[in-house]
């Protein structure tokens, strides 16, 4: 099994225990506002080397990243700049549901979501702070 093979298998095992965190986690009718599933996500710290320099967002404190075409790792850092716990596993979850609209400046569809997981409204607007479709 090569290298790429074995990261790829590590990341979807990691994804499918992340939802199934998540999904027992958001079993009950209530939930406290801010609650993150706990769930602990293997990034890979691959570069591919393709990315052209205007695709590839910078992720400076404070700088949006496109939902759209950053990389999980853009995506990632730029929520933790933003201040959103377990960012890496929130990163996965944003790049999983793309496209997003570039008509919707607030990421609806993005939010919508995000609501599966019941993470609180302060860590969704964390998450889109640091967002632009």
């Amino acid at each position: 099994m090569s290298t790429i093979d074995a990261r790829l298998a590590m990341a979807c095992a990691a994804t499918l225990l992340a939802l199934g965190l998540a999904a027992c986690d958001g079993s009950t009718a209530t939930s406290s506002a801010g609650t993150v599933p706990s769930a602990t996500a293997t990034s890979s710290s691959s570069t591919s080397g393709t990315e052209s320099a205007t695709d590839s967002p910078t992720t400076a404190a404070g700088t949006r990243v496109s939902a759209n075409t950053a990389s999980a790792d853009e995506i990632a850092a730029a929520l933790e700049s933003a201040g959103v716990s377990n960012a890496e596993r929130w990163a996965e979850e944003v790049v999983e549901y793309r496209p997003y609209p570039t008509d919707d400046p607030d990421l609806t569809r993005l939010r919508d979501n995000l609501a599966k997981y019941n993470p609180g409204q302060e860590t969704v607007d964390k998450i889109v702070s640091a967002l632009m479709p």
